[in-house]
């Protein structure tokens, strides 16, 4: 059932599953919903934890127009989603939300006991001629800039095949025309674009400053990287020495959660098991 979280500058829409046990908050990337946990929250779920899917501002069930969308803005809407629903919480967030929950955690370390930030854009970014010999990254850039530029539901169609190499979820037709439609509202490709142009800067000058536990999950053939490792592995290195870890799922794009469910899902479990506490303790 969605319910709804009024924050300054619009409606948050977020769906809890899971009546007690340890809170996480998962948050999707730009130009999707809430439904992209659709095969990992019901794995958390079971494993008793009360799981929290927020849609970002603008996108899902959210109000689709906000003042900005930088990962600053959906930090400050994590922990008001967080301290509404009682911390502290496990923060995991995918692409612009990973930067986001480096931010959160940052910000206010007593609501936030780990994070998990799934193929982040977490770092200012710089393309280097080199990296333009890679097809999939060149493939993915280009359409990524491509939707950007003119807005163009089918150039993200386009790019989100690239996104998920080889295997595609079992309900992928399904899926996409639901976020055919969701970016043909009004005002929601606005709000991805919008997010497409907001630097990653803020959330690179907190990685020093986090306090607890993160785990960087990349997928070995993402396209928004030419080296998704080396990506994973600049992020740890930013971190406080001791505090961050990598994993890498061979095979997997920009959406492992969806493309592989499972052996995200494991990952998850496991780092939730050594750093998800209860309301309270």
């Amino acid at each position: 059932m969605t319910e709804y979280l009024n924050v300054d500058g619009g409606t948050l829409a977020y769906e809890v599953t899971g009546a007690s046990g340890p809170l996480v908050v998962l948050a999707h990337g730009m130009g999707d919903s809430r439904e992209a946990y659709r095969f990992v929250v019901p794995r958390l779920a079971a494993a008793g934890y009360r799981v929290a899917a927020v849609d970002l501002r603008g996108c899902g069930e959210s109000s689709a127009r906000w003042p900005s969308y930088s990962r600053t803005d959906i930090a400050g809407d994590l922990l008001a989603v967080v301290r509404h629903l009682g911390g502290p919480a496990v923060l995991v967030g995918h692409s612009i939300s990973g930067g986001a929950a480096t931010i959160a955690a940052a910000q206010a370390p007593e609501l936030v006991s780990g994070i998990v930030e799934l193929t982040p854009f977490t770092r200012k970014q710089s393309i280097k001629l080199r990296d333009l010999r890679v097809a999939r990254f060149r493939k993915g850039m280009t359409r990524l800039l491509g939707t950007g530029l003119f807005g163009s539901v089918a150039l993200w169609r386009s790019y989100l095949d690239v996104a998920y190499p080889g295997r595609k979820p079992a309900d992928w037709a399904a899926r996409t025309t639901r976020v055919d439609a969701m970016l043909s509202e009004p005002g929601r490709m606005a709000a991805m674009r919008r997010m497409g142009r907001s630097a990653p800067v803020d959330a690179g000058a907190q990685l020093g400053n986090v306090r607890c536990p993160v785990l960087i999950i990349e997928g070995s053939l993402d396209p928004d990287w030419a080296d998704p490792r080396a990506e994973g592995e600049a992020i740890v290195a930013a971190l406080p020495d001791g505090l961050g870890r990598l994993e890498v799922i061979e095979g997997a794009g920009h959406y492992p959660h969806a493309q592989y469910p499972d052996e995200t899902a494991a990952l998850l479990l496991a780092f939730l098991g050594a750093n998800a506490r209860a309301q309270g303790r």
